[in-house]
């Protein structure tokens, strides 16, 4: 599984980036806003940092726009990913960009027909989102089962990149269902490594270490 960072906090992401940990980064409109970046300046630092996708997101409405939009981002590098809503205008940007040799990232996907619109249009990614239908009391990992299963039953290329993830448990259970790609804040990641019993261990080692009355250096 490949794991790509939601978010624009370039000291977070390069950390995270040293260990392994990172596949690619998601970023959209919310994030560059709490970034406090310039869109440009920041998504060129985090490009020269991942070798991976970074995906852009557009923000026109309008399929013209999100088109025009798509192709000044991808001036930024050659690893952005456009991204665009699975709106029916972000289905007909994503038919162009793609189109053009183009990754595309077709975002706020919330049922499994959106998803087969989205790998129709040639999609390289589709991002539906856990955490929110799991807030509305619907099941979002339920969802990533129905995409697994309609993209394997056709063969379709395009990646699931499971998206709002709200915890370690969350990324678990995309790995198991066989989501393509998950993308979570670093916080998130980060509490992967994190077990009660690794921590009372560890207590445990380290005092009767302490009893020994040895040092290693």
């Amino acid at each position: 599984m490949k794991f790509f960072i939601d978010s624009a906090d370039v000291d977070a992401i390069r950390e995270l980036n040293d260990l392994g940990m990172v596949d690619g980064v998601t970023t959209n409109p919310s994030i560059i806003m709490k970034s406090g970046r310039d869109i440009v300046e920041v998504t060129k630092e985090i490009c020269s940092i991942v070798s991976g996708p970074v995906s852009a997101e557009v923000v026109a409405s309008d399929a013209e726009g999100m088109i025009a939009e798509g192709r000044k981002l991808a001036e930024i590098a050659d690893n952005i990913a456009i991204k665009v809503p699975l709106t029916w205008a972000g289905l007909k940007a994503c038919k162009v960009l793609s189109g053009e040799g183009r990754m595309v990232n077709v975002t706020l996907c919330f049922s499994a027909n959106q998803a087969l619109l989205a790998a129709k249009a040639g999609a390289t990614f589709i991002s539906p989102f856990i955490g929110r239908l799991d807030d509305i009391n619907l099941d979002g990992l339920e969802l990533i089962e129905d995409i697994r299963t309609i993209y394997d039953n056709y063969g379709y290329e395009t990646q699931i990149l499971a998206a709002s993830i709200r915890n370690a448990n969350h990324v678990k259970d995309c790995a198991i269902i066989g989501a393509d790609v998950v993308t979570a804040p670093p916080a998130v990641i980060k509490a992967m490594a994190n077990h009660v019993l690794t921590d009372k261990g560890l207590d445990a080692f380290n005092a009767d270490w302490a009893k020994t009355g040895q040092k290693i250096l």
